[in-house]
């Protein structure tokens, strides 16, 4: 049995932190709506199992709105993506936030789903958006989930 805790991410993650968001998405860099976030530099919480990393979440706080810059779970079906989230939560909300929100991209139906189960609501999609992401991020991937092109940038919300 996996047993965790969550924590705050501290400046001695970082290197790690840097080696995940690299294997896990091309690069520690993350664009969001033509915004370059450096997921090495957010705020975020770790998930711990004794002193194995099994999951991140990192964010950006601006204008009483709270961003998901990244969200990973290593092991699934196990709560660490929706305990992270609360924890985030908890968190926006005692900084004033008002929403919590994320992009994620039209192939990720698996994120949608995981998402929307979780309180998110679907409230814009940008066709095409993520041409505009390659330039800044050259390592998005042409093809995505189940063979997808990747191109279009679906933003989900909830009220905090």
């Amino acid at each position: 049995m996996v047993d965790y805790r969550i924590r705050p991410v501290i400046d001695e993650d970082k290197e790690w932190i840097t080696n995940f968001l690299t294997e896990r998405w091309g690069s520690p860099i993350i664009i969001t709506r033509g915004k370059i976030h450096h997921g090495n530099q957010l705020s975020g919480f770790v998930a711990e199992d004794k002193n194995e990393k099994i999951g991140l979440i990192t964010y950006d706080i601006e204008n009483e709105k709270c961003e998901i810059t990244s969200l990973d779970s290593l092991i699934e079906n196990i709560g660490v993506g929706s305990n992270l989230i609360e924890k985030l939560k908890t968190k926006a909300s005692s900084s004033g936030c008002e929403k919590l929100w994320l992009v994620t991209t039209n192939d990720n139906r698996k994120a949608i789903r995981f998402n929307q189960k979780r309180g998110f609501n679907l409230v814009a999609v940008y066709p095409d958006a993520v041409e505009k992401s390659r330039k800044l991020k050259p390592e998005i991937p042409l093809i995505g989930y189940d063979g997808i092109k990747i191109k279009d940038e679906i933003v989900l919300e909830m009220k905090i």
